[in-house]
């Protein structure tokens, strides 16, 4: 892993709301098929600019800018964790953040593929939680990595690690959503 001072400063928001039916509903994005992230499902957010005042500016002007949500339809209800990246050299600092999503997402192309709402029961649910073991260019044995499935795609990685504390605390009513 890489040492601590050659990390570098992201955030990410983690914007949840209310969908139609009632449910705790999580907003996701399905990142464009370039970059070492490529095609993997996410958390709005990035690198922090210089010109960023704070980490929470940083996922505040990153969702504006990937999925088109102004900071005025954005209530930050907490700070989490801060996760680092096991390869990518990324420390993220996640942002929990209710929000009033629009009638139609209007995401940034090529940078965000798709942007997906996935109601929390569905992550909750046993059936689409996974492990399998997975092989990656240059590391020498597979390793088993804990997803979950959404649809046709898979949520792993530093996002899956999260969320997966998270949800249990959404689920049962932490915040109000």
């Amino acid at each position: 892993m890489n040492s601590p001072v050659a990390l570098r400063e992201s955030a990410v928001l983690v914007p949840v709301f209310r969908n139609a039916a009632g449910e705790a509903t999580l907003v996701l994005v399905r990142r464009g098929d370039f970059g070492v992230h490529g095609g993997q499902l996410a958390f709005p957010g990035g690198k922090r600019d210089p010109t960023d005042a704070s980490l929470l500016a940083t996922a505040l002007r990153e969702t504006e800018e990937e999925v088109g949500l102004p900071a005025a339809a954005i209530e930050v209800l907490a700070a989490l964790p801060p996760i680092q990246t096991r390869t990518s050299g990324f420390h993220i600092a996640p942002f929990l953040a209710r929000v009033a999503p629009p009638p139609t997402w209007r995401f940034a192309q090529p940078e965000i593929a798709e942007v997906l709402e996935v109601p929390l029961p569905h992550l909750a649910d046993p059936a689409n939680a996974g492990q399998e073991l997975w092989a990656f260019p240059g590391q020498p044995v597979p390793e088993l990595i804990s997803f979950w499935r959404i649809g046709p795609h898979y949520l792993w990685g530093a996002t899956h690690r999260m969320l997966q504390p998270l949800l249990p605390r959404l689920l049962a009513g932490e915040w109000e959503i």
